[in-house]
């Protein structure tokens, strides 16, 4: 039998090992879904997940990993006969909420994904007598929809010694790649003075008008913005009653750029539309940019295509239009540290992420289908990595080269 034979035969086997135990990711899942929780406030969906790891004596399983509801479970393969460098296999779950919406993103199915893949191959290895060194570890990163918990845990070196990390989010499409940009969040609050609207209103420093010029201030901006630059936000404090001149408004607005580089721009430009407002109506104003920035993701070719072939193989039909999209994600911080691959999956609805309608089909047993393909395909990937040792060296140069083009500075 050929290695590409042996390999086909083990690619069935992990497909099977992750069918075997289909039950039981479906209830973890499930769990997750009833239960949404906000970003940092994952206790639930994080217990639940630590206690899966656990279960399993075969894990070692740190429950608080960086951050509070982040975990880390490894598995390092105990055979003697195992040769060759380490390889050390990353998987990522997410499982926080949107508020109001429950599970809107599916984030319960990405965690089931990246649980799902990770035992699968596992239980596969754990039988062989002869295979690479491996290490698996799964990472439990709260907080994507808010604050960026990846981008966290990537400053307190959670990521350090991965080769390769994989994980990947539902949409309504079967996608290698969807577009993701860098994005950066920032909090204007203007601070006026109090007076009666009517009976003496020259006495006020009007808030609201503050927040109404910075408003249309980068409405009249977008003229000058890029084609591909996007800023976007709202009115979250304009007063309190129409007699009462505002003293405090606050908005929030998310600046996208298609690269982390151009985000210092985009970001000089708003700030002096905020400033402006100030300026002009005499209100005070604090301008503040979030602690974390979402990048840009850096795309590996040689993951894409492995795991395109591995789902075609499930059955899995790929578009080939990547256009029209452009959210952001702090796994695109993740891609400029260690090669991996955050694919798109269709969970049998047409239904639009951020909706209620997604927040039904995320939890349809319907969407299980389609999950656990996913599961497959990227554990198949894993496989492809871990037996042709050319193809994890080419996906470490093809990181290093990307890199480089697009952060010269960075090595």
């Amino acid at each position: 039998m050929t290695v590409h034979q042996n390999l086909q035969d083990l690619k069935k086997q992990v497909g099977n090992k992750i069918d075997e135990a289909r039950e039981a990711f479906w209830q973890v899942s499930q769990d997750i879904w009833n239960c949404p929780e906000l970003a940092y406030e994952e206790k639930k969906a994080h217990d639940r997940l630590v206690g899966f790891f656990n279960e399993d004596k075969a894990w070692t399983v740190d429950g608080h990993y960086k951050l509070d509801t982040a975990f880390r479970a490894t598995w390092g393969h105990p055979g003697i006969k195992c040769e060759g460098a380490e390889i050390h296999i990353g998987f990522l779950c997410e499982y926080d909420a949107l508020p109001g919406m429950g599970h809107a993103c599916g984030h319960n199915l990405i965690a089931e994904v990246g649980v799902a893949a990770a035992t699968g191959l596992k239980r596969l290895l754990e039988t062989l007598s002869d295979c690479p060194r491996v290490k698996i570890t799964v990472l439990g990163t709260p907080a994507e929809e808010a604050g960026g918990g990846k981008v966290d845990m990537v400053e307190m070196g959670a990521f350090d010694g991965l080769d390769v990390v994989f994980m990947a989010h539902p949409s309504q499409e079967d996608a290698t790649y969807l577009p993701i940009v860098a994005e950066h969040d920032v909090v204007v609050k203007y601070h006026g003075r109090a007076a009666h609207a009517a009976a003496y209103p020259w006495e006020g420093i009007n808030a609201l008008d503050a927040a109404v010029l910075a408003y249309n201030n980068l409405s009249v901006l977008r003229q000058q913005l890029k084609p591909d630059w996007r800023v976007h936000g709202v009115i979250r404090h304009g007063g309190v009653k129409p007699n009462i001149i505002p003293d405090f408004t606050e908005l929030e607005f998310y600046l996208r750029t298609p690269s982390r580089r151009e985000l210092p721009a985009i970001r000089a430009k708003a700030e002096r539309c905020f400033r402006a407002a100030a300026m002009a109506t005499g209100c005070e104003v604090e301008v503040i940019f979030s602690k974390n920035e979402f990048h840009d993701l850096l795309r590996i070719p040689t993951l894409e295509r492995l795991f395109e072939q591995n789902g075609k193989a499930l059955g899995m039909e790929f578009i080939t239009d990547i256009s029209g999209s452009d959210g952001s994600t702090d796994f695109g911080n993740v891609s400029y540290v260690v090669p991996g691959i955050h694919p798109n999956f269709y969970i049998g609805s047409e239904a639009l992420n951020h909706t209620k309608e997604y927040t039904v089909a995320a939890g349809s047993e319907t969407a299980q289908f389609y999950t656990l393909r996913t599961a497959k395909a990227l554990a198949m990937t894993a496989l492809d990595l871990l037996f042709c040792p050319e193809l994890m060296q080419r996906v470490k140069t093809e990181f290093s080269e990307i890199k480089q083009k697009q952060d010269p500075n960075s090595l």
